[in-house]
C-alpha cells in the first residue's frame, strides 16, 4: 500500500490485517515504562489509533472522537494511541492509554509499519476497532498521512461492534 506524506510517498512493510480476522494480543510499553496488553478478546470494544507523529490535528481528532462517543452514549470502550518508537511523548489524553511498540509485535502483526525512508519504522496513520470477541471489526489506514480520519464512519462501526456482541462472536 502506497501512502502519501507531503510531497513524497512511503509504503507499508507488510500487508495489513484483514477485517474479520482475530486480532493478536500484544504488549506495549506506556509512557511511564509500565507494560499493558491490547488486542485479542477483552470482552470490551477496543479503539486503537496509530500515528507516525503526534500533532495538533491528530489531538483534535481524538478529542472529537471522545466527544462523539460521549454524545452517542458509547461507553465501555478502551482507547489506545500507539506509536512505533520511544521518540514520541505521551500527550496525556484523558481516557486514552499511550503505548510504545518496543517489541515491534504490534506493527508487524497489524501490518502498519512504514518501510525504510523518511518515516521508516514509524506507523501509518490508522484507526482500528476490535470487537468484544477480539475480531478486527473495522480499520481505516489513511493513504495520506496529513488527512483526517473519517470519524463518522468510525463512530458507526464502533456502535455496530458494541451491539453485535452476543458472547458467541459477531456471527453467532
Amino acid at each position: 500500500m502506497q501512502i502519501r506524506y507531503n510531497t513524497s510517498s512511503v509504503r507499508l512493510e507488510e500487508m495489513p490485517l484483514d477485517i474479520g480476522y482475530a486480532s493478536e494480543r500484544v504488549e506495549l510499553t506506556g509512557g511511564s515504562d509500565e507494560t499493558f496488553r491490547i488486542g485479542g478478546q477483552e470482552g470490551v470494544t477496543q479503539l486503537i489509533v496509530t500515528t507516525p507523529f503526534i500533532d495538533d490535528e491528530l489531538l483534535a481528532q481524538l478529542h472529537e472522537l471522545d466527544l462523539l462517543l460521549s454524545l452517542n452514549a458509547l461507553g465501555g470502550i478502551t482507547k489506545t494511541l500507539v506509536v512505533a518508537t520511544s521518540r514520541h511523548v505521551d500527550p496525556k489524553l484523558a481516557e486514552w492509554r499511550f503505548g510504545i511498540d518496543r517489541d515491534e509485535a504490534f506493527g508487524d502483526y497489524y501490518g502498519i509499519r512504514l518501510s525504510p525512508g523518511e518515516l521508516g519504522g514509524e506507523f501509518a496513520k490508522a484507526l482500528f476497532v476490535i470487537s468484544k470477541d477480539g475480531a478486527l471489526f473495522y480499520d481505516e489506514i489513511l493513504r495520506d498521512l496529513n488527512a483526517p480520519f473519517t470519524v463518522e464512519n468510525a463512530l458507526i462501526k464502533i456502535a455496530a461492534a458494541q451491539n453485535c456482541y452476543t458472547g458467541k462472536g459477531c456471527h453467532g
